[in-house]
């Protein structure tokens, strides 16, 4: 998400970097620049002509004139006023006394309403509280069958009445349901609709009359562009939309609508969808993502992510095993599966300050192939060679080749550089790091 924005902005940035004191026409080329990368980015035309209007008054102020690096000063107004237009970190309300607390997911159809319903649940039983899903979509085909696969998948307790009774009946008794199972937030599944439907969203009043949702939260397709602004604006009039949930942020590279949807509503974003699968969800801080928009990285997410990966005692564990030369191909091939939990190799970069600008120099399929190549070769060994990998002679090369789909050079390349890394890691246990000729690039060339 952001992809062409940042690397816009950072093209922007450089260039104001080489001028040294900044002039008013060196700003206005630079604000030129962004109005073009936020445009570009699917960002509404009125949201950019705010944006650029703020920056362009603060970047030619004499705070900025004045500072030894004036490009810097740029960067960091651009920075302020990102947080500005994305707003603060949108919260759950859970002052309510009502109980359970009802959460209700509306959007058109095909925005990730029913996976989301279920993220959200795993996301609220990590947080200590018993979700509860209600399938109130009626409408989509298999969305009912959907949605109860996918509580029992996440073992989460649900309601559903097929597709013959009304969505708001279903909603109702759903509550009651979750009442009686003592569940303390139960999240409603609605129909996908389009916000111009009149009796679609009559029938979503409806649900909010009976239920009295202390959320109700618009589940919006980030790659659904500028139209995004006109479907966010059309549910809150209707509804008085709480929050957003932006979805399928991992497959757009422009994500302006994000961006425009919070400007224009001033109803914050609470969660972002990050990938199809059920761990794919985030919460949404404003600070983060500016962050990453400017090419700044990441650190705290990625540091989350690996927080809920790998665990403390198992770490310590490990790094006993690394400093006693103890590390197996068994120890690197679980390591690794676990890495893969954290994201693609690209996503892992752009979250760290520094490499981000480098991800760009990787071809991600090439780096994932190569990461699956390592994992058949390991795979493809028993415990006793994966352990004990001096035991692999030219016969059991040739069988773990065949196993893998890969020539036995591969393996030989693989054991080699596992027998540098062991060297390294005897290297620092002595005190005399010394880095191995072949080193560079290590298990993923």
């Amino acid at each position: 998400m952001f992809e062409q924005l940042s690397n816009r902005l950072q093209s922007v940035f450089d260039n104001l970097g080489r001028v040294g004191k900044l002039t008013e026409k060196d700003v206005d080329t630079a604000m030129r620049e962004v109005r073009m990368a936020l445009l570009e980015a699917d960002v509404s035309l009125p949201v950019v002509k705010e944006f650029v209007r703020k920056v362009k008054e603060q970047a030619v102020g004499a705070d900025v004139a004045k500072s030894l690096k004036p490009s810097q000063q740029v960067v960091k107004i651009v920075h302020d006023e990102l947080l500005v237009m994305l707003g603060e970190g949108g919260r759950l309300n859970f002052n309510s006394s009502q109980k359970p607390h009802v959460i209700m997911l509306v959007g058109l159809q095909g925005s990730g309403k029913t996976t989301t319903a279920a993220k959200l649940a795993v996301h609220m039983r990590r947080e200590g509280r018993t979700p509860f899903l209600v399938a109130a979509d009626t409408y989509r085909p298999a969305a009912v069958d959907q949605l109860v696969t996918l509580a029992k998948q996440v073992n989460v307790g649900h309601w559903q009445e097929g597709t013959k009774a009304s969505p708001p009946d279903i909603c109702v008794h759903g509550v009651d349901a979750a009442r009686a199972a003592n569940a303390a937030v139960v999240i409603l599944d609605t129909a996908g609709r389009l916000q111009i439907d009149d009796n679609l969203m009559n029938e979503l009043e409806e649900i909010k009359r009976r239920t009295k949702p202390a959320e109700i939260l618009l589940v919006a397709d980030a790659m659904t562009g500028q139209e995004a602004v006109n479907i966010a604006d059309g549910f809150n009039k209707r509804l008085g939309i709480t929050g957003l949930i932006l979805t399928k942020v991992d497959g757009d590279a422009r994500g302006g609508a994000a961006l425009s949807m919070r400007a224009v509503t001033g109803v914050p974003i609470k969660f972002l969808g990050t990938a199809e699968k059920i761990d794919g969800f985030e919460v949404f801080h404003p600070d983060r993502l500016a962050q990453r928009i400017l090419g700044m990285g990441d650190v705290m997410t990625l540091i989350e992510k690996a927080q809920e990966t790998f665990d403390e005692e198992e770490a310590k564990k490990l790094q006993k095993k690394l400093m006693q030369n103890q590390f197996t191909l068994q120890d690197f091939l679980e390591q690794m599966q676990k890495v893969k939990k954290l994201g693609s190799i690209t996503q892992l970069m752009g979250m760290v300050p520094g490499l981000n600008k480098l991800k760009d120099q990787i071809d991600p399929e090439e780096a994932n192939q190569r990461m699956r190549r390592v994992e058949a070769i390991i795979s493809s060994m028993t415990i006793h060679e994966r352990n004990n990998p001096k035991v692999l002679d030219a016969s059991r090369k040739k069988r773990i080749a065949r196993g893998s789909g890969v020539e036995v050079r591969d393996v030989n390349d693989l054991l080699k550089q596992f027998a540098d890394m062991q060297r390294l890691m005897g290297e620092m246990r002595k005190g005399r790091f010394k880095m191995p000729p072949n080193l560079p690039g290590g298990f993923m060339r």
